[in-house]
């Protein structure tokens, strides 16, 4: 798998003429390697000429959690004392004329490794790396669909849990531990928004007592078996007054006409565009502030993003949230979120929860 993605790699940078990728931290070097690096001062960097052996470059205390593959990549451990950006340099070499680093790596091995390699022309490794990690193989799909089924379960779970007189910041750890609890090797974040918090899309769980009359707005993911969940359930303490069951009927609504709408070949903009005019119809457009869903994999956000200006059309294995909301600052904040893949049979949503309004205590 390794080896054929690397293949897949080096066609790209033939295409576009870049001679040399540096990976550092981030996705693209556990999908090409198998390995996570730390995000450490020490530098580890995946060196790929696009015409001989790779090699990942590691501090030596690092090196023991690197599973070696000798089809794939050389390893190069370097000690306390040695200077890895001139290791990652004479591995360059003087041919590199055009070089892409990844995107998420640190400016100060950035700005290291330009003095370093003075006559290189630099770039960004996502044009390469980004439309070969967007299209998803099966096992892909079912680590995200495995990722999913265990937010599904604990979603469903919650609607038996007492909400009223607890804190955001408790209900949010429980949602921790239970994502753990679940298989998860860790959890990513736990949103739990109540009330007027809710209006905030990326509230932080405040100390915030729960009262009945709120609604609660929980928006959870992890990393399982190194890919991501994300799911969004909205809970309402005691009956919801008639105007929030009518506004997230609008939210319901919008969901479901996006997800009809993410087929293969439709632009993803045309994918955003259906869930904010379904909210707009409503009166509400202007209470959708975010775009409509962002890519899903190996990273909790990755390409391909659902909104106004990404034309790219949709392919099979795309894998992608759609969670379109709703944020009427001062009062009430609602979102309904699922992970969806695009296949050639149509989208297939990875969440099964109940996407309804769940009353509880």
């Amino acid at each position: 798998m390794f080896r054929e993605r690397l293949d897949r790699v080096r066609a790209r940078m033939a295409d576009a003429g870049v001679d040399l990728l540096l990976l550092s931290v981030g996705a693209d070097l556990p999908w090409l390697t198998g390995y996570e690096a730390m995000p450490l001062e020490r530098l580890t960097m995946l060196v790929v000429p696009r015409d001989a052996t790779a090699t990942l470059v590691v501090a030596r205390l690092e090196a023991p959690r690197v599973e070696e593959r000798p089809d794939v990549f050389s390893l190069r451990p370097w000690e306390e004392t040695e200077d890895p950006v001139s290791i990652v340099a004479s591995l360059v070499g003087t041919g590199a004329r055009r070089v892409a680093v990844g995107d998420q790596t640190w400016a100060r091995f950035v700005v290291d490794l330009q003095h370093a390699l003075p006559d290189a022309q630099w770039s960004r490794a996502t044009p390469i790396t980004g439309p070969l990690r967007m299209v998803k193989d099966a096992a892909e799909v079912d680590a995200l669909r495995a990722a999913a089924h265990a937010v599904d379960g604990i979603a469903t779970a919650m609607r038996d849990v007492r909400f009223e007189g607890r804190t955001e910041a408790e209900l949010s750890r429980e949602l921790v531990d239970r994502m753990l609890a679940a298989g998860h090797e860790r959890a990513n974040f736990a949103i739990v928004a109540t009330a007027a918090n809710a209006a905030s899309p990326h509230h932080e769980a405040s100390s915030r007592v729960v009262e009945r009359g709120d609604v609660v707005l929980c928006d959870f993911g992890g990393t399982m078996r190194g890919y991501c969940s994300d799911i969004t359930r909205m809970f309402a303490v005691g009956e919801p007054d008639p105007e929030v069951r009518e506004t997230y009927g609008v939210l319901v609504d919008a969901q479901e006409r996006a997800f009809r709408a993410a087929t293969v070949g439709t632009p993803c903009e045309q994918v955003d565009k259906v869930a904010r005019d379904a909210i707009a119809d409503a009166g509400l457009g202007d209470r959708f502030i975010h775009r409509t869903g962002h890519g899903i994999g190996l990273d909790a956000h990755e390409d391909p993003y659902l909104v106004t200006g990404n034309a790219s059309p949709i392919e099979a294995g795309n894998a992608f949230s759609i969670e379109p909301g709703i944020y009427l600052p001062g009062r009430f904040g609602l979102r309904l979120e699922d992970i969806v893949v695009a296949t050639a049979a149509g989208p297939e949503r990875l969440n099964d929860a109940p996407r309804d309004l769940a009353v509880v205590e």
